[in-house]
Protein backbone atom coordinates (compact mmCIF):
# COMPACT_ATOMS: atom_id res chain seq x y z
CA UNK A 1 0.00 0.00 0.00
CA UNK A 2 1.19 3.79 -1.07
CA UNK A 3 0.78 6.03 1.80
CA UNK A 4 -0.17 8.52 -0.74
CA UNK A 5 -1.98 7.30 -3.91
CA UNK A 6 -1.53 8.14 -7.31
CA UNK A 7 -4.72 10.18 -7.50
CA UNK A 8 -3.68 12.02 -3.87
CA UNK A 9 -0.56 12.77 -5.36
CA UNK A 10 -1.41 14.04 -8.73
CA UNK A 11 -3.85 16.41 -7.05
CA UNK A 12 -1.39 17.34 -4.58
CA UNK A 13 1.06 18.16 -7.00
CA UNK A 14 -1.40 20.03 -9.27
CA UNK A 15 -2.25 22.38 -6.43
CA UNK A 16 1.49 22.48 -5.00
CA UNK A 17 3.20 23.81 -8.54
CA UNK A 18 -0.35 26.54 -9.35
CA UNK A 19 0.25 27.67 -4.91
CA UNK A 20 3.81 27.80 -4.76
CA UNK A 21 3.92 30.91 -7.45
CA UNK A 22 0.20 31.90 -6.86
CA UNK A 23 0.92 34.14 -3.91
CA UNK A 24 -2.04 32.26 -2.11
CA UNK A 25 0.77 29.45 -0.14
CA UNK A 26 1.34 25.58 -1.47
CA UNK A 27 1.92 24.70 1.84
CA UNK A 28 -1.38 26.10 3.13
CA UNK A 29 -3.72 23.89 0.82
CA UNK A 30 -1.62 20.84 1.00
CA UNK A 31 -2.23 21.04 4.52
CA UNK A 32 -5.71 22.07 4.33
CA UNK A 33 -6.50 20.11 1.36
CA UNK A 34 -6.71 16.52 2.76
CA UNK A 35 -9.00 17.40 5.85
CA UNK A 36 -11.24 18.86 3.69
CA UNK A 37 -11.24 15.77 1.32
CA UNK A 38 -11.18 13.41 3.99
CA UNK A 39 -7.98 11.77 3.51
CA UNK A 40 -5.86 9.99 5.69
CA UNK A 41 -2.79 11.76 5.49
CA UNK A 42 -0.46 13.56 8.65
CA UNK A 43 1.29 15.99 7.05
CA UNK A 44 3.73 16.07 10.22
CA UNK A 45 4.79 12.61 9.24
CA UNK A 46 8.11 11.70 7.31
CA UNK A 47 6.29 10.16 4.09
CA UNK A 48 4.09 13.42 3.21
CA UNK A 49 7.11 15.53 3.99
CA UNK A 50 9.50 13.23 1.53
CA UNK A 51 6.55 13.94 -0.94
CA UNK A 52 6.75 17.28 -0.41
CA UNK A 53 10.38 17.47 -1.15
CA UNK A 54 9.84 15.85 -5.00
CA UNK A 55 7.20 18.28 -5.91
CA UNK A 56 9.16 21.44 -4.49
CA UNK A 57 12.06 20.32 -6.44
CA UNK A 58 10.32 20.47 -9.75
CA UNK A 59 8.82 23.64 -9.00
CA UNK A 60 12.70 24.90 -8.60
CA UNK A 61 13.29 22.95 -11.71
CA UNK A 62 10.83 24.72 -13.69
CA UNK A 63 11.87 28.38 -12.41
CA UNK A 64 15.68 27.40 -13.12
CA UNK A 65 14.36 26.79 -16.25
CA UNK A 66 11.89 29.53 -17.00
CA UNK A 67 14.76 32.30 -15.81
CA UNK A 68 17.60 30.39 -17.48
CA UNK A 69 18.90 32.85 -19.28
CA UNK A 70 18.84 35.74 -16.38
CA UNK A 71 20.42 32.87 -14.18
CA UNK A 72 23.25 32.55 -16.96
CA UNK A 73 23.91 35.93 -16.37
CA UNK A 74 23.67 36.54 -12.84
CA UNK A 75 25.95 33.53 -12.19
CA UNK A 76 28.58 34.95 -14.78
CA UNK A 77 28.38 37.93 -12.70
CA UNK A 78 28.81 36.83 -9.25
CA UNK A 79 32.24 34.83 -11.15
CA UNK A 80 33.69 37.95 -12.45
CA UNK A 81 33.03 39.67 -8.86
CA UNK A 82 35.08 36.61 -7.13
CA UNK A 83 37.64 36.61 -9.82
CA UNK A 84 38.13 40.39 -9.30
CA UNK A 85 37.51 40.63 -6.11
CA UNK A 86 35.12 43.25 -6.38
CA UNK A 87 31.68 44.41 -7.99
CA UNK A 88 32.73 46.75 -11.36
CA UNK A 89 30.71 50.23 -11.46
CA UNK A 90 28.13 49.11 -13.77
CA UNK A 91 27.73 45.06 -13.39
CA UNK A 92 23.97 44.73 -12.97
CA UNK A 93 24.18 40.83 -12.80
CA UNK A 94 26.98 40.91 -10.55
CA UNK A 95 25.10 43.28 -8.07
CA UNK A 96 21.94 41.72 -8.58
CA UNK A 97 23.47 38.18 -8.14
CA UNK A 98 24.83 39.09 -4.92
CA UNK A 99 21.22 40.69 -3.77
CA UNK A 100 19.92 37.31 -4.16
CA UNK A 101 22.81 35.15 -2.13
CA UNK A 102 21.83 37.92 0.42
CA UNK A 103 18.48 37.95 0.54
CA UNK A 104 18.53 33.65 0.87
CA UNK A 105 20.40 34.15 3.77
CA UNK A 106 17.44 35.09 6.44
CA UNK A 107 14.69 32.30 4.84
CA UNK A 108 18.03 29.54 5.10
CA UNK A 109 18.56 30.33 8.25
CA UNK A 110 15.65 30.71 9.65
CA UNK A 111 14.33 27.30 7.88
CA UNK A 112 17.11 25.60 9.08
CA UNK A 113 16.50 27.06 12.69
CA UNK A 114 12.89 26.92 13.33
CA UNK A 115 11.35 24.05 10.38
CA UNK A 116 11.16 21.56 12.77
CA UNK A 117 9.69 23.51 16.16
CA UNK A 118 7.25 24.94 13.50
CA UNK A 119 6.15 22.07 11.59
CA UNK A 120 5.41 20.26 14.79
CA UNK A 121 3.66 23.30 16.29
CA UNK A 122 1.28 24.68 13.54
CA UNK A 123 1.26 21.53 10.82
CA UNK A 124 -2.66 21.44 10.98
CA UNK A 125 -5.26 22.29 9.29
CA UNK A 126 -6.65 24.50 11.74
CA UNK A 127 -3.34 26.24 11.88
CA UNK A 128 -2.88 26.29 8.24
CA UNK A 129 -6.67 28.00 7.82
CA UNK A 130 -5.73 30.81 10.58
CA UNK A 131 -2.02 31.34 8.27
CA UNK A 132 -4.13 31.77 5.38
CA UNK A 133 -6.78 34.20 6.66
CA UNK A 134 -3.55 36.32 7.42
CA UNK A 135 -2.15 35.50 4.50
CA UNK A 136 -4.97 37.65 2.43
CA UNK A 137 -4.15 40.54 5.06
CA UNK A 138 -1.29 40.90 4.12
CA UNK A 139 -2.01 40.83 0.61
CA UNK A 140 -4.48 43.57 0.90
CA UNK A 141 -1.96 45.55 2.69
CA UNK A 142 0.74 44.80 0.14
CA UNK A 143 -2.10 45.88 -2.25
CA UNK A 144 -1.99 49.25 -0.93
CA UNK A 145 2.03 49.18 -1.24
CA UNK A 146 1.07 48.50 -4.73
CA UNK A 147 -0.84 51.11 -5.19
CA UNK A 148 1.84 53.50 -4.40
CA UNK A 149 4.69 51.62 -6.04
CA UNK A 150 6.64 53.70 -8.97
CA UNK A 151 4.64 52.87 -12.18
CA UNK A 152 7.43 51.69 -14.91
CA UNK A 153 7.33 54.73 -17.71
CA UNK A 154 10.67 53.86 -18.72
CA UNK A 155 12.31 50.85 -21.29
CA UNK A 156 15.40 50.50 -18.16
CA UNK A 157 15.93 46.58 -18.01
CA UNK A 158 14.14 45.04 -15.05
CA UNK A 159 17.56 43.66 -13.04
CA UNK A 160 18.84 47.47 -13.77
CA UNK A 161 15.84 49.05 -12.15
CA UNK A 162 16.34 46.55 -8.87
CA UNK A 163 19.83 46.99 -8.58
CA UNK A 164 19.05 50.92 -8.97
CA UNK A 165 16.47 50.54 -6.25
CA UNK A 166 17.76 47.48 -4.01
CA UNK A 167 20.61 47.48 -1.43
CA UNK A 168 21.93 45.11 0.99
CA UNK A 169 19.31 45.93 4.01
CA UNK A 170 16.22 46.06 1.19
CA UNK A 171 17.78 42.46 0.50
CA UNK A 172 17.88 41.22 4.04
CA UNK A 173 14.28 42.37 4.58
CA UNK A 174 12.91 40.90 1.59
CA UNK A 175 14.71 37.47 2.30
CA UNK A 176 13.16 37.77 6.12
CA UNK A 177 9.97 38.28 4.79
CA UNK A 178 10.28 35.41 2.83
CA UNK A 179 10.56 33.30 5.85
CA UNK A 180 7.08 33.81 6.60
CA UNK A 181 6.80 30.44 4.22
CA UNK A 182 7.29 28.51 7.09
CA UNK A 183 4.55 28.96 8.55
CA UNK A 184 1.69 27.09 6.69
CA UNK A 185 -1.13 29.30 5.08
CA UNK A 186 1.71 31.92 4.79
CA UNK A 187 2.64 32.31 1.01
CA UNK A 188 6.58 32.77 -0.64
CA UNK A 189 5.65 34.49 -2.98
CA UNK A 190 3.73 37.46 -1.64
CA UNK A 191 5.34 37.55 1.15
CA UNK A 192 8.45 38.46 -0.65
CA UNK A 193 6.57 40.60 -3.35
CA UNK A 194 5.44 42.52 -0.13
CA UNK A 195 8.54 42.67 1.05
CA UNK A 196 9.90 43.80 -2.50
CA UNK A 197 6.83 46.91 -2.75
CA UNK A 198 7.94 47.65 1.24
CA UNK A 199 11.63 48.43 -0.53
CA UNK A 200 10.85 50.28 -3.21
CA UNK A 201 10.16 47.91 -6.04
CA UNK A 202 7.61 48.19 -9.03
CA UNK A 203 4.87 45.88 -9.05
CA UNK A 204 6.61 43.64 -11.78
CA UNK A 205 9.93 44.05 -10.15
CA UNK A 206 9.42 43.10 -7.08
CA UNK A 207 7.28 40.09 -8.81
CA UNK A 208 10.19 39.41 -10.93
CA UNK A 209 12.53 39.50 -7.70
CA UNK A 210 10.24 36.67 -5.62
CA UNK A 211 10.23 34.29 -8.56
CA UNK A 212 14.15 34.81 -8.59
CA UNK A 213 14.91 34.24 -5.08
CA UNK A 214 12.76 31.55 -4.71
CA UNK A 215 14.56 29.39 -6.99
CA UNK A 216 17.42 29.12 -4.72
CA UNK A 217 15.75 29.24 -1.82
CA UNK A 218 13.16 26.28 -2.82
CA UNK A 219 15.37 24.42 -4.67
CA UNK A 220 18.05 24.14 -1.89
CA UNK A 221 15.61 23.09 0.66
CA UNK A 222 14.80 20.26 -1.70
CA UNK A 223 17.70 19.34 -2.43
CA UNK A 224 19.19 18.94 0.69
CA UNK A 225 15.89 16.76 1.83
CA UNK A 226 16.50 14.64 -1.18
CA UNK A 227 18.11 12.13 0.28
CA UNK A 228 15.14 10.84 2.16
CA UNK A 229 13.12 10.04 -0.72
CA UNK A 230 15.96 7.43 -1.97
CA UNK A 231 16.30 6.49 1.99
CA UNK A 232 13.92 4.15 4.05
CA UNK A 233 11.78 7.49 4.35
CA UNK A 234 10.77 7.47 0.08
CA UNK A 235 9.49 3.47 0.37
CA UNK A 236 6.31 3.52 -0.82
CA UNK A 237 6.03 7.35 -2.19
CA UNK A 238 8.40 7.53 -4.59
CA UNK A 239 6.19 6.33 -7.37
CA UNK A 240 3.26 8.81 -6.04
CA UNK A 241 6.25 11.54 -5.85
CA UNK A 242 7.42 11.30 -9.41
CA UNK A 243 4.06 11.49 -10.67
CA UNK A 244 3.15 14.36 -8.13
CA UNK A 245 6.33 16.11 -9.14
CA UNK A 246 5.75 15.95 -12.68
CA UNK A 247 1.80 17.23 -11.86
CA UNK A 248 4.13 20.26 -10.32
CA UNK A 249 5.93 20.76 -12.91
CA UNK A 250 3.37 21.29 -15.15
CA UNK A 251 1.23 23.84 -13.51
CA UNK A 252 4.39 25.66 -12.35
CA UNK A 253 5.62 26.20 -16.18
CA UNK A 254 1.87 27.56 -16.77
CA UNK A 255 1.49 29.94 -13.35
CA UNK A 256 4.63 31.84 -13.57
CA UNK A 257 4.12 32.25 -17.59
CA UNK A 258 0.82 33.63 -16.80
CA UNK A 259 2.32 35.72 -13.25
CA UNK A 260 5.35 37.77 -15.37
CA UNK A 261 2.37 38.97 -17.65
CA UNK A 262 -0.40 39.16 -14.97
CA UNK A 263 1.86 41.59 -12.52
CA UNK A 264 2.60 43.99 -14.92
CA UNK A 265 -0.53 45.88 -14.44
CA UNK A 266 -2.96 43.66 -12.34
CA UNK A 267 -3.79 43.86 -8.50
CA UNK A 268 -2.99 41.46 -5.38
CA UNK A 269 -6.66 42.01 -4.91
CA UNK A 270 -8.46 38.93 -5.88
CA UNK A 271 -5.83 36.75 -4.47
CA UNK A 272 -5.98 38.99 -1.15
CA UNK A 273 -9.96 37.90 -1.13
CA UNK A 274 -9.11 34.33 -2.18
CA UNK A 275 -6.96 33.68 0.74
CA UNK A 276 -9.00 35.72 3.38
CA UNK A 277 -12.63 34.03 2.43
CA UNK A 278 -11.07 30.07 1.96
CA UNK A 279 -9.39 31.23 5.27
CA UNK A 280 -12.77 31.84 7.15
CA UNK A 281 -14.08 29.62 5.72
CA UNK A 282 -12.13 26.56 6.32
CA UNK A 283 -11.95 27.64 9.82
CA UNK A 284 -15.44 27.28 9.67
CA UNK A 285 -15.77 24.06 8.55
CA UNK A 286 -13.04 22.36 10.65
CA UNK A 287 -15.65 23.84 13.75
CA UNK A 288 -18.12 22.11 12.73
CA UNK A 289 -16.58 19.19 12.38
Amino acid sequence: MHPISYAQAIVLGLLQGAAELFPISSLGHSVIAPRLLGWDIHQSDDYFLTFLVATHLATALVLLGFFWRDWVRIVRGLGRSLRDREIADGDTDAYLGWLLVIGTIPAGLLGLALEHPLRSVFASPTAAAVFLLCNGLMLFGAERLRRHAPVRQDAQFSDERMARELNVRKAIGIGAAQALALLPGFSRSGATMAGGLLAGLSNEDSARFAFLLATPVIGAAALLKLPDLFGPQGDGVRGPALAGALCAALTAYLSVRFLVRFFETNRLTPFAIYCTVAGALCLLVFAIT
